[in-house]
């Protein structure tokens, strides 16, 4: 039987946090060595797999499920398949990575008044006042991995320093070879024990009195992205008030 070399890269984030950026950086990269490669990027694809649907939980998942059902099947037929998707929800997640096999997830992570900063499209201030609904880490949670083989941070690191540790994680587990790395990275990697990198992360069950807690007790300075952005959103609903009380 003919060995798989086929693998998912499933990068996962709040929007804006770079992940379409990285997953055009591996995948050019892999194709300096010659490995087919697929990006299934979801706001490419939205038209043909979106398409009549809404931002329901159960509609998000429904979009995670297709874009994983495709990503399977390129991976069994020896494709490195990159997947850059907000993909919210743990659950939906999970189900790709059992489902696929050879899978490892990335967390682009970026903290929100990060991204509300530097947002060239305006989406994020809109989400805050209440232009877009059902708007992902505004209005609505995002689900940190809890332990994804990698964890980028895109306010600290650089798009070359995200990719090495994308590499790195890819060569542990037998995904791609030295050899090809050295041809990529221009150096040689030597391929670690796998681990799994933990997101620290307060609890998405109760937010508000998750936050509290954090900032009590000086741990999770990182506050679930909703909670971070329920913050940023005070200052405008006061304005928006004090606008109403003038009329």
């Amino acid at each position: 039987m003919a060995q798989t070399t086929g693998f998912t890269v499933w990068l996962t984030g709040m929007s804006g946090t770079g992940k379409s950026t990285m997953a055009a950086y591996i995948a050019a990269r892999l194709r300096q060595v010659d490995r087919n490669v697929e990006i299934l990027d979801e706001n490419e694809l939205e038209g043909a797999l979106w398409q009549g649907m809404g931002d329901s939980k159960d509609e998000r998942n429904t979009l995670v499920r297709r874009l994983g059902f495709v990503a399977g099947l390129l991976t069994r037929n020896n494709v490195a398949v990159l997947v850059p998707c907000v993909s919210p929800y743990k659950a939906a997640r999970e189900e790709n990575r059992r489902t696929i096999g050879r899978y490892i997830e990335v967390y682009v992570d970026c903290p929100t008044e990060k991204l509300i900063e530097r947002d060239s499209t305006g989406r994020y201030k809109k989400a805050l006042s209440g232009e877009i609904p059902n708007f992902i880490g505004i209005t609505e949670p995002y689900e940190p991995p809890a332990s994804a083989e990698v964890v980028i941070h895109s306010d600290q690191e650089s798009v070359e320093e995200g990719a090495g540790k994308i590499f790195q994680s890819l060569l542990d587990l037998g995904y791609v070879t030295s050899e090809e790395l050295k041809i990529i990275t221009g150096k040689k990697m030597k391929a670690q024990p796998p681990t799994k990198t933990p997101v620290t992360r307060v609890s998405s069950a109760k937010p508000a009195k998750a936050a509290k807690t954090a900032a009590k007790s000086g741990k999770g300075t990182k506050a679930r992205p909703a909670a971070r952005a329920a913050r940023v959103a005070k200052p405008a609903k006061k304005a928006a008030a004090s606008k109403r009380k003038a009329r």
